[in-house]
């Protein structure tokens, strides 16, 4: 019986090493820019759920006839939910149905933002349209050794309306929610924006009745500021 002969066996041909080196380069190519457009899913998806959290305060405040909270936490820089966790809280009600002054409840567990997004309070502010007017500040406690400290806050009335943009005489400035892709620098106690999400901001504004509006782009939100500042 005659065998068939062994062929020989043939390594790859310049053609081939240069289409395989191709198609790797191209696959590398469609990583970076995946890579490089996480920031602003992130921001996205932060300013939807956000945006929930707003209409959760709204619903509690008006479902229980009380007062509630949108927190932001700035209780400690050093914490990894600095400028990152959004929590909802409400004031108890007594045996007479009156909200008990400084007696809190939180409402759910919160929201932490996605890595590398943070709360801006360089650009959340009472009256977006003028940029003026810092954020009032509270301190929480009594409720849970993870949410004590101190927290910036968005105030809803029993009626649903955002009094965080009323003022004395009555008059509603729309305070706006602002969120944005950064780093925190080593020794530093605010994030700062890096190269390629200099202008990746998103947020909206709280109208009075508790409805939001979306801004469409940064720079709706930055105008002629520096974006280095959160």
């Amino acid at each position: 019986m005659i065998l068939p002969k062994n062929k020989p066996h043939h390594g790859f041909t310049l053609v081939e090493l240069l289409v395989v080196v191709l198609i790797i380069s191209i696959l590398l190519t469609l990583g970076a820019g995946a890579l490089k457009g996480a920031g602003g899913k992130g921001v996205t998806t932060a300013v939807a759920t956000s945006e929930a959290i707003f209409e959760e305060a709204r619903s509690v405040a008006i479902g229980k006839g009380t007062t509630s909270r949108v927190l932001v936490d700035v209780n400690s820089v050093k914490s990894d939910t600095y400028l990152r966790r959004i929590v909802v809280a409400y004031l108890k009600l007594d045996e007479n149905g009156e909200p008990m002054e400084g007696d809190w409840e939180l409402s759910s567990r919160g929201y932490s933002f996605p890595d590398g997004v943070f709360f801006s309070k360089e650009f959340s502010r009472k009256d977006f349209q003028t940029g003026g007017g810092q954020l009032d500040e509270m301190s929480l406690s009594g409720v849970s050794g993870l949410f004590n400290g101190r927290y910036l806050y968005y105030e809803f009335n029993s009626e649903g309306i955002c009094t965080t943009g009323l003022s004395t005489s009555g008059e509603y400035r729309s305070p706006s929610f602002v969120v944005g892709h950064g780093a925190r620098p080593k020794g530093e106690p605010d994030p700062r924006t890096t190269s390629e999400g200099r202008r990746d901001f998103g947020g909206f504004v709280v109208w009075r009745n508790g409805a939001t509006s979306v801004f469409r782009d940064s720079s709706q939100i930055l105008g002629d500021r520096d974006p280095n500042k959160f």
